[in-house]
Parts: C-alpha cells; structure tokens; sequence
C-alpha cells in the first residue's frame, strides 16, 4: 500500500483496522468495484483471480445501479445486473450511488471506495489495469496526491496551451517523471485504478490494493473477439453493439463472450439504450426552460454549455444526436453525455457539494447476495457505521432526515429508468418498492 510522510503506514493500517474489527478473525474479503454492463467472461475472470490473488473467501462488489460512468442507462436494469454477477462468482453486490456512478474517474472511485471501506470487512480492493502492474499506478497517484507546487505549476502551464485536463496532467506528469510513467495515463483502466489508489490515500484506508492486467480486446473495441481464444475477453461496448445490432432474440453470437447463466439471463432480459431517452430528455428541457431554471445548477454544466444548450432546445432530436451537436474538443462525448444525464435525473451541483462533504454517502443499498454469504452479511451489520437497506419500504424508519433525501433521490432515477423500460416493452415494470432483493 501506498506511505506518506506523517500518515500510518500500510502495515500500521491493517493492524488498526484488524484491532477495530468486531472480528478479527473474520474470513479476508475482497472488494470489486464496477458497471457490468453487462456482465461478462472477463468480469467472471476478475472474480475467480481477485479471490485466488487474495486468499478471500467472499467477495463483495459495488455496482452502478441504472446510470453508468460513460453518461448513459445501463443495458440492462440493476436487478438484471445482479443477478449476472451472483451467478457468476460474486457473493454481495451494493448499489453505486447515481450520482457518483455517472461521473468522473475520480468521483466514481472515490464513493466506490468509501462504500468497501465503511463495510468494515473488506480487506482488499481488486482492479484490473492495461499494463497489470501496482507499482508504476503507485507513483502515479503518489504524485497526483500530494501535488507539489511544481506539479502545480507545470498542470497550470500545461492547461494555458488550451489542453484539456486529462492531457494536460499527462503533461505535468511527464515533466516530474518521465514519458514511460505518463503514458499510463492514456488508457482508461489505468487512469481508473490511479484514481482507486488516490482514494485509499485520501482516506488513509487500511484496503489492500490488487490489480489484474486486463486480457483481451482494448476497453473501446467495437467488435467481438475470436470465441477460439478463451482468454481474449471482448469488452463490453462490443457486447453492448451486438445487442443492439443483433436480430437475433436470443443473441447466440454472445454465447461465446459471456458465462452460461449469464447468456440465459440475456436472452430473456430486455435492454435500454440511450435514445430510448430522447423524448423524455427533450420534455425535461422544455420543462426546465419553461420555469426558467438555470441549467448551470446541473453537474457538469459549465456557463458555456448551459448557452450551447439553451439554442438548441427546440432541436427535438434524439438523445445521440444532441451530445454530438454539444460536444466539441473542450466538452467531450463523455462529458456532454453525463451532463445531460445529470439534468435528466436533476443531479445538481449542489446535491453533489453535500454528498461529497458527508463522505459520499450515508447508507448500504443492498441489491443482492448468495445465501453462502450470510455470515459476511451477519458481520456487516455488527461493524458497519452506516444504516443497511435490504427492503426499501423500511428505509423511512431508520435513515436520518439528510439520508432518506439521499436515498429518495437514488430511488427517482431507478423509477425514471424503469418508466423508459415500461413505455419500451409494454410491460409493467415492477418499482423500487415491489423489487425484491436478489437472493441466490
């Protein structure tokens, strides 16, 4: 684990986190934070090598619910999603606050850890990364964290050339290290693992950080990998392709790229996708232009982003369409997308302030366990600081005022997603309050 000068050191972390738990002898667990949109064969090699890496016998992930980082609905709902994952080696699986699961790098690595680190159980933080190293993401966020003065001034210099953020602390970094160092930077994965890295710092968690080399197809692959190479892993954007582009309802090209239970989940789940958003986008602009609401209030909304979509909001295009009229070279596709998302689901600037003060979130959302992980649940509530939500009609009886706020908030955008699947597929949709847990 990582040292800075005047903090604990690894070692004295996990004694201290070994002396506070109720049970020391509590079996290792290991965390995973992640999207699985969807789930599939590289997801289920995670898990199988975190826990042979680890020694852990159960293995707890924190999962975004209906959103996803990249700014969009996830394929399949959270329930879905869950189940996949159970089924596939994980023994927990808790909901990723919306707001922090549609953010940045840093945002959605942080609320992630601080879940795994206020269970109080955990006892390892599990990662893949492009170049499957833990040193090199070490001095990265080493650096990044304590941002010396030069650091500073070289990330300062860099930005006035009119570099974007990300390359301009490339940049920086370059110019304190070296070019080999940098590079890491440009793949996503890494960048991602960094960020996990600067979140144990920050909080100066006794979580152990392992990361696995990512195998297979690049993260922004579009087409499915050979089935004849077991260990080359498509990535997700080219499943999520093949769903949408399949004519095929039970998608047989997927067989290959998923485990079994999970291509029989597939072939009976229907899935969303961004422009099945496009008219309820477009009602919700029209809406927050008729009231006059700023549209800067939003995460992600700058001035000028606010001005480009206050011209364009009688352009009653699709939801696609309108990220790329917004995005230029200085707001990109992901940063566009996630904006209009915030605006859709009304996450403002503010609503993420306070979430961010009080430490990114006030209560567990369970989504699902394996009855084998009983004993893990049991010790979670002996040692965890924070209410656990099993039954969402309970929640009103043991949130504070400030969580069940939160916590209605999180259950607006699940019911925003559900109402888009029910439209879709005629169906009626069951709610955040007739959802039961998915229990395997």
């Amino acid at each position: 684990m990582l040292q800075l000068t005047g903090q604990l050191t690894h070692k004295e972390r996990q004694l201290n986190f070994m002396e506070h738990s109720l049970n020391p002898h509590f079996p290792s667990t290991v965390g995973i934070i992640a999207e699985y949109n969807p789930f599939h064969n590289g997801h289920a090699y995670q898990i199988k090598r975190a826990r042979e890496l680890t020694g852990a016998k159960f293995c707890v992930v924190v999962m975004s619910g209906d959103f996803v980082q990249r700014g969009c609905p996830a394929i399949f709902d959270k329930y879905a999603r869950t189940k996949m994952a159970l089924a596939s080696g994980a023994d927990l699986v808790l909901e990723l606050p919306p707001a922090f699961a549609v953010s940045s790098a840093e945002d959605f690595a942080a609320c992630g850890a601080a879940i795994l680190d206020r269970l109080q159980v955990v006892s390892h933080l599990c990662f893949g990364s492009e170049c499957g190293d833990i040193e090199p993401l070490k001095k990265i966020a080493d650096i990044l964290w304590n941002e010396t003065e030069e650091f500073q001034n070289a990330l300062k210099e860099s930005l006035k050339l009119g570099l974007t953020f990300p390359e301009a602390r490339t940049r920086a970094l370059e110019k304190l290290s070296d070019s080999e160092l940098s590079s890491l930077l440009s793949s996503p994965n890494n960048i991602l693992g960094v960020e996990y890295l600067k979140a144990l710092l920050r909080r100066n968690s006794a979580l152990l950080p392992v990361t696995l080399k990512r195998l297979g197809s690049d993260y922004h692959d579009t087409a499915l990998s050979s089935s004849e190479n077991a260990s080359c892993f498509s990535s997700a954007q080219a499943i999520r392709n093949a769903l949408k582009e399949s004519k095929d309802p039970v998608y047989h090209s997927l067989k290959s790229q998923v485990p079994d239970p999970v291509w029989e989940m597939i072939s009976s789940t229907t899935p969303l996708f961004l422009d099945d958003f496009s008219a309820l986008l477009s009602y919700r602009i029209l809406e927050l232009e008729h009231q006059n609401t700023n549209f800067q209030i939003f995460c992600g909304f700058s001035e000028e982003l606010a001005r480009r979509l206050k011209r364009q909001n009688l352009r009653f295009s699709s939801f696609e369409e309108r990220i790329q009229d917004l995005k230029t070279r200085q707001y990109t596709y992901t940063r566009v997308s996630r904006s209009l998302i915030h605006l859709l689901l009304h996450i403002t600037k503010e609503d993420i302030l306070f979430r961010k003060k009080h430490d990114y979130i006030s209560y567990f959302r369970i989504l699902g366990f394996r009855k084998e992980a009983t004993p893990l649940l049991t010790q979670i509530k002996k040692a965890a600081d924070l209410p656990l939500i099993t039954k969402t009609a309970d929640a009103a009886d043991i949130l504070s005022p400030k969580a069940l706020k939160e916590f209605e908030q999180d259950l607006f955008c699940s019911h925003v997603y559900q109402s888009v699947l029910a439209q879709k597929y005629g169906a009626c949709e069951k709610n955040e309050y007739t959802r039961s847990l998915v229990i395997l």
